[in-house]
């Protein structure tokens, strides 16, 4: 394990002090980012918050800038040139395409039901 020497303010040092044997996973959880940008993310809650109709459910799609996004991670995956982070971005993209997909099963009865006369 590496040592590492870095200045801090005093107050800010007692309270590193506190956390003991859990700095290095705090650290490292500081360091990680999240496959996909918070804005696909906001885009799917923000949809999702929105207490959308059934049939809304079944129209929802991705963003044009997602699509061809995710569209750009298929092809190099097909190419066999995707990077390890692509890789996990393509499985956070499929992750909540399965969501999605779920939800719109869960729905198929009322898209489906014949309206009472």
């Amino acid at each position: 394990m590496a040592t590492i020497t870095i200045d801090v303010p005093d107050e800010l040092s007692e309270q590193l002090q506190q956390l003991g044997d859990r700095l290095p996973q705090l650290l490292q959880q500081c360091l990680q980012q999240p496959p996909l940008p918070a804005r696909v993310y906001r885009y799917v809650l923000s949809f999702l918050a929105s207490q959308p109709t059934p049939a809304e459910i079944a129209n929802f799609r991705p963003t044009e800038d997602m699509q061809a996004r995710l569209q750009e991670l298929v092809m190099k995956a097909k190419e066999g040139n995707l990077s390890a982070s692509e890789a996990e971005e393509l499985a956070e993209y499929e992750r909540i395409e399965h969501v999605m997909v779920m939800l719109k099963l869960g729905n198929l009865p009322y898209l489906t039901a014949t309206p009472p006369s």
